[in-house]
Parts: structure tokens; sequence; C-alpha cells
């Protein structure tokens, strides 16, 4: 990611010093550089004092390394040799807590502190990543002509990504992947969220693909065909696009046979969809989808505890599916597809807005959902839907509630029951697309059976509830054990 940074600044003309603490990669980055047209902008440095002397004042030192405590011995490293009005640029998936302790505390040493998100992978860095800038805005002043010049650009129309220009092209048009997100932390926290709306898209795609394996017995060809197809409307995205891409390649030691098939079925995780879950159960945000897409990859690395619990029960019977009925079920697939991703990230652009209220930032969700159109893993066309909610309503408390997508989960739900109703007779787990029709058919419930868990509290701690004929926030208390005492007005 650092390297690709580099080159990518390069490319637009920016002079660029590099230093490793491991000489020999800076070495070999240098030979690389040495094949690019944008070669001759990059400086390498074998000592950390003498990179950060070749810089220009205001400085402004970009760290790409991982979260914790690497960060924190860089910054430690860094900080003595930066002068007053000096920018230091975290780059990397930082836990935004420590991003707000951290500005706080350069900011009275003098020195701009930014933590910034940055999506898109290795590819994104090199030609055009997302990225997402927390700190002052004074620093942002600074650090602004850089970002938006390397970031990817979205025409600013149908919000669809234009291809970025080669290494000694012109400069491409359109609008820039990045704005600035907010004070302190608020980058590197909407960073985390775009990665747990990131770990549901994953996890979604991937229960489609197993119930079109398992309940629909289609090939690997098959499904690559239809995820192909999918990314032709709606569901165009830069996941169902290399998804279309995976199931067809085969495995290159036996052609016979397609790779997914020869990778083990154990998914790992670096924390930020953890990171996210947590935060919503801090804030008292739902975003159990979310939760769900983590909780399925712990549930997926207990590989060997899954193999004997397999050998302890017998698969439900699959139902019978004719072939006049697979193009309807494929469909459904899709149906439910779509509508638990919007309801993934409904829950994910919910949670940044409880984050907003309790950090004091402010966020502007319609310029977050632009800066997530290209770059970024979670890049899709619907993200112009987004973009265009916020625009019309920049108050709107949940994307369920804009007209579009209430017409599109109105439309679809049907297919979208079936499927989770199909996929729970023939024992296919389902988390994300089952815990997103639970949270949507919550959200769009006026009365749920919280009232009796209300006196359950009540009854077992004396937590008292609010009552339904009575003004919101007066409390009330019943002393259970004999019902024929009158509750009382707390």
């Amino acid at each position: 990611m650092g390297q690709n940074l580099v080159l990518n600044m390069a490319d637009h003309g920016f002079r660029v010093a590099v230093f490793n603490r491991t000489y020999a990669r800076t070495k070999s980055f240098m030979e690389r550089c040495a094949t690019e047209p944008c070669g001759g902008n990059v400086s390498a440095f074998e000592t950390l004092d003498s990179f950060i002397k070749s810089l220009t004042r205001p400085r402004k030192v970009v760290m790409l390394v991982q979260a914790g405590d690497a960060t924190e011995a860089i910054i430690r490293a860094v900080l003595p040799l930066l002068d007053e009005g000096d920018v230091l640029i975290d780059g990397g998936n930082a836990l935004w807590s420590d991003t707000i302790c951290r500005e706080k505390e350069l900011a009275g040493k003098g020195i701009h502190f930014i933590g910034s998100g940055v999506s898109g992978g290795e590819l994104g860095a090199r030609f055009g990543p997302s990225l997402m800038p927390g700190g002052s805005k004074e620093a942002w002043t600074y650090l602004e002509p850089i970002w938006v010049a390397i970031s990817a650009k979205v025409d600013s129309e149908t919000g669809q990504p234009i291809e970025g220009a080669q290494p000694g092209e012109p400069v491409i048009e359109g609008e820039a992947c990045t704005t600035y997100v907010g004070a302190d932390g608020a980058g590197h926290y909407v960073k985390m969220v775009h990665n747990g709306i990131e770990y549901v898209d994953m996890q979604l795609i991937c229960e489609a693909f197993q119930l079109m394996k398992e309940l629909l017995q289609m090939s690997s060809d098959e499904m690559s065909a239809t995820f192909r197809q999918w990314n032709e409307g709606e569901l165009n995205s830069f996941l169902v696009e290399i998804t279309a891409d995976i199931l067809q390649q085969r495995d290159s030691g036996d052609e016979d046979h397609f790779l997914v098939d020869r990778i083990l079925d154990a998914a790992g995780q670096k924390g930020t969809g953890k990171w996210s879950s947590q935060s919503a159960l801090d804030l008292g945000s739902p975003a159990s989808a979310m939760a769900e897409a983590v909780f399925a990859r712990c549930l997926s690395a207990q590989k060997d505890e899954r193999v004997i619990a397999s050998k302890l029960f017998d698969n439900p019977t699959l139902p019978s599916i004719a072939d006049e009925q697979k193009e309807l079920l494929i469909a459904a697939v899709r149906d439910a597809l779509y509508c638990s991703k919007i309801c993934a990230y409904a829950q994910g652009f919910a949670l940044m807005g409880e984050a907003e209220k309790e950090y004091g930032w402010n966020l502007n969700f319609a310029n977050l959902a632009k800066i997530f159109r290209g770059g970024c893993i979670i890049r899709a066309r619907f993200l112009q839907k987004i973009t265009e909610a916020y625009q019309k309503q920049d108050d709107l408390s949940n994307l369920i509630l804009d007209p579009y997508f209430t017409g599109e989960l109105k439309e679809r739900q049907s297919g979208w029951r079936k499927v989770v109703s199909l996929a729970a007779e023939a024992g296919v787990s389902c988390p994300a697309f089952m815990s997103a029709l639970a949270y949507f058919d919550g959200y769009r419930s006026a009365t749920l059976p919280a009232n009796l868990l209300q006196a359950q509290r009540d009854y077992f701690g004396a937590h008292t509830y609010e009552r339904t004929d009575a003004p919101r926030g007066q409390s009330f208390h019943t002393d259970w054990p004999n019902p024929m005492r009158p509750q009382q007005k707390v």
C-alpha cells in the first residue's frame, strides 16, 4: 500500500521521499521506481533523520504501518524531529479512539495530526484509492491538494468510477473520492465503518453463492455467469465483479477443478469489523448484520469442530426444485442480496450518525457516500442512490425511510423472505440474510415485545418502565409479587 501510494503521488508530479527502517526494502523499492516513468520524483533515505530533513516545510509525513504498537513507535521516533506546523498523517487502520488521543496530544505540541482511512487495496493505492481524512481543518488544507490528486475519480452525474490514467498520462477529471470527514478520529471511524460494511457485503455475497451451490446445484461457471449478469444491474459493485472472476478461476495445479473449491473455508480478519460491532454495542446502534458477518468468520475458523459436528447431524432433505423454478429462485436470491445490502448500509450509516452525536463530529453523509463510489472495496452503483438520499434530506435518520429504498424493499421483500425460508428449511446457514431480514422486520414494526421485556426487568430488578397511556419520560414501577397492588409512579 505504501509503495503504491508513493508511486501514485509521484505520477501526479509530487516529489516524494521514502524511508523504511529496513533499508533493504527501500533499496528494492527504488529498483522498482527505476522502471516507472515517475521514478525520478522519488528519493530514498537510509536514516529517519535524513528523511525528515529532506522534506519541505511544513513537512507532510505519511505513515503506513500496522495499527497499535507499531504506529505508536513510529510517532515517538518521528515526533522529536518535527517542527511546529508540520503534518503527520496516519494512513493505517488505527482505532479511532487512539487517533482522538494522538491528535489532541500532538496539537498541544503544535503538530498537526491527521488520521486518514485509505481503502482500495494495493491496486487502489496505485491508481486511485478512496481517502477518508480526519483532523483539524487547518491540517486538511495542507493535505488536500495531494489527497484530491491521488484519489479515485467518479463521474459527477452517474457516480460511476472513471478508469484511472496509466502512469505518464494526463490527470483524469471527475469528482475526487476524498473529502474532509471531520475532527480528530472521524476519518478513522468512517474507515472502520466502511470495513464493517465490507464484512457484511462479502458475507452476503458468500451466502448467495452457498444458496446457489447447495439449493440450486449450480456449477461454478453458472454462478460466475449469474454474478456477472447481476453486476450489469443494481448490484453492480467491485465485490460482485471480482466474485464472478473468482468463480471462473481454475486450479493451476489441476485444471479440471475450480480454485474456490480447493480453498479452505476458514476466514481471517484484521479487527475493523469487530471494532465496528463493538462500537455499535457501545452506542446502542443496532448493527446486527455487521456483527453476524464478524461471527460468521469466527464460526468458519472453527473448522475442526464443524467437521465433527457435521457427522452428528443429518442434513435436512433439500426441497425438490424443478427447472422452471430455478430462474425464479435465482431472481429471489438476487432480491435477497439487494434487500440485505440495503439494510447493511442503513445500519452502517446509522452507526456513523450515532458516533457523530457521541463525539461531536459534523459528518456529511452525502459526501461520505460520494467518496465510497470509487476506489474503495465497497464501491457500488447504488452508492449513488445513497448520495442522492442524503442530498435530498441531510438529516435522514435511516436509509430505509428514503422513498427509493422504501420502494425497493417493498417490491423485493417477498423474494427475500422466500430465500430465507428455503435456507432455514434446507439447513443452509445464512446468518447475514436472516439477521438483515430480522432487522428490517423489527425496524418497520410499530410494536415489539419489549413491553414484556421491560416488565420482566421491573419484576426482578425494579428497573421501571414507561406506559403507553402516559407521556414519554415518566417511569413507573410495580410491586410484582402482589399483582393487586397498583403501580407506582417514579
